[in-house]
């Protein structure tokens, strides 16, 4: 467990402050077609101080932990507020005054040992080369990261937090008979904690893996989509990449100051009045969320942020400084990486809230159309314009799942393809095995139903 090397120099700062060290650890191993091509463990940690001053942040850090380096952090960190207050003169007011929160996780640090991430993932790759001897490649990669920080802000709040996760991904290929080759992407599992608590042995991912051989097998005997505007059903992966992507980034407050699509939609209908988005915090459904956030790295109590009620953009994330300028209350989305970033506006867990229809039915209402299941990359910007990769997927003809298609894309704008949603599935699932990428990698978590849309899809 971190030293406590902060919390007395917090009392001697006259100005807003905030002081943060932390220790990042990252583990990885892949192995490709039997070789091991990955084998890294990487330890990053260090202090920072950021200051407030009339509207300006004079920030600082080291990759030092010692009661010399806190005080140069905090002097760095101090003269450099003063320095930019001086030259641009912004005269904004205070901070959003937060409450007070104390927090200290009790999650234990667990250090498991490289060989044993090794050894897991070469009994797995032996296992699927013996099964599936048909492949044209295979690999199989584990990625541990782990975060534990200690914050103290001079508002008297502090939080001492651990987030653990563990990841496992299997990448299949196949020749199909038109000789060209297919690829089918699987996350095994991703899930908060060490790896030693997410998985037992190997073994627990046999059906998992003859799942991923089975769809690569019929995306090899598939068929190209037709290209065109059409009624399909994104799976909740898709779903969840459109919450985070297409809709999440426009609401961020710093983006929405930078001219974002929401700028001039607050109050109004962007979707569906079936859809509902949700930043969660730490506890949805009665349930903790894959990531769970309690206290921000502002010092800000974590809360749920409502996005979209009933189709209606109702608000924005926030860090304390927007919300200020928004007239909102910060529902704690400053989030930091490493020691040496800064607090930036960050999801958290982002989903689309779940219907009342079923699967089943839903694929029955549509005469023509596409099931699709999985999504490997996409991009989005602050338009809510958005393209999504597609690597698996079904026809749907005359209301039931036909053959399988080759990757293909969708298009479109969240707003206006979110108006479209006519039916959502009674069932919502996560993912957290990916990292966002706004300036900084985040660990972050997104979800939702099954989802009918009309949406563009694309061709050969």
């Amino acid at each position: 467990m971190l030293n406590d090397l902060i919390s007395k120099h917090i009392a001697d700062v006259s100005d807003y402050t905030e002081i943060r060290t932390q220790i990042d650890t990252n583990c990885g191993i892949s192995i490709v077609s039997g070789n091991l091509v990955g084998n890294s463990r990487v330890t990053a940690s260090g202090i920072s101080a950021r200051v407030y001053k009339n509207g300006v942040y004079g920030f600082s850090s080291v990759g030092e932990y010692s009661d010399e380096s806190v005080k140069a952090v905090l002097n760095a960190a101090r003269d450099n507020a003063l320095f930019l207050d001086r030259r641009v003169n912004k005269n904004k007011p205070a901070l959003y005054d937060a409450p007070v929160v104390n927090y200290t996780d009790t999650t234990k640090i667990v250090d498991v040992p490289q060989k044993l991430l090794l050894d897991f993932a070469k009994e797995l790759d032996d296992y699927i080369a013996n099964k599936y001897p048909d492949l044209s490649s295979r690999s199989v990669m584990i990625r541990c990261d782990s975060s534990e920080r200690l914050l103290h802000v001079s508002t008297g709040s502090s939080a001492y937090s651990v987030s653990p996760r563990s990841c496992i991904y299997v990448d299949m290929s196949a020749e199909a008979n038109d000789g060209s080759n297919v690829e089918l992407f699987e996350v095994m599992d991703c899930a908060r904690g060490y790896f030693t608590d997410v998985f037992t042995s190997p073994d627990a991912l046999y059906d998992k893996i003859e799942e991923l051989y089975q769809k690569l097998m019929a995306k090899k005997e598939g068929v190209f989509s037709e290209a065109g505007v059409c009624d399909c059903i994104i799976d909740s992966s898709i779903a969840g990449m459109i919450a985070h992507e297409a809709v999440g980034h426009t609401v961020e407050a710093d983006l929405v100051l930078a001219g974002s699509v929401a700028a001039t939609n607050l109050g109004k209908q962007v979707a569906s009045d079936k859809i509902t988005i949700i930043d969660y915090a730490h506890t949805a459904f009665g349930k903790t969320v894959p990531l769970p956030v309690y206290v921000d790295d502002e010092g800000t109590p974590c809360e749920d942020a409502v996005l979209i009620e009933n189709g209606i953009l109702t608000g924005y994330m926030n860090n304390k400084e927007s919300a200020v300028h928004f007239g909102m209350k910060p529902c704690g989305n400053a989030r930091a990486h490493s020691f040496d970033d800064e607090p930036l506006v960050r999801m958290r867990n982002t989903a689309i809230l779940p219907g009342t229809d079923r699967l089943e039915d839903m694929i029955a209402s549509i005469d023509n159309g596409y099931y699709l299941t999985k999504t490997q990359n996409g991009q989005a910007d602050t338009t809510g314009e958005f393209m999504f990769g597609i690597t698996m997927g079904y026809e749907i003809k005359n209301g039931k799942l036909g053959r399988a298609i080759r990757d293909t894309t969708i298009s479109g704008v969240a707003f206006e393809t979110l108006k479209t949603v006519d039916m959502l599935s009674d069932e919502l699932h996560w993912a957290c095995s990916g990292y966002c990428g706004k300036k900084q990698p985040m660990a972050v978590s997104d979800g939702g139903p099954a989802v009918k849309c009309k949406i563009n899809i694309g061709g050969r």
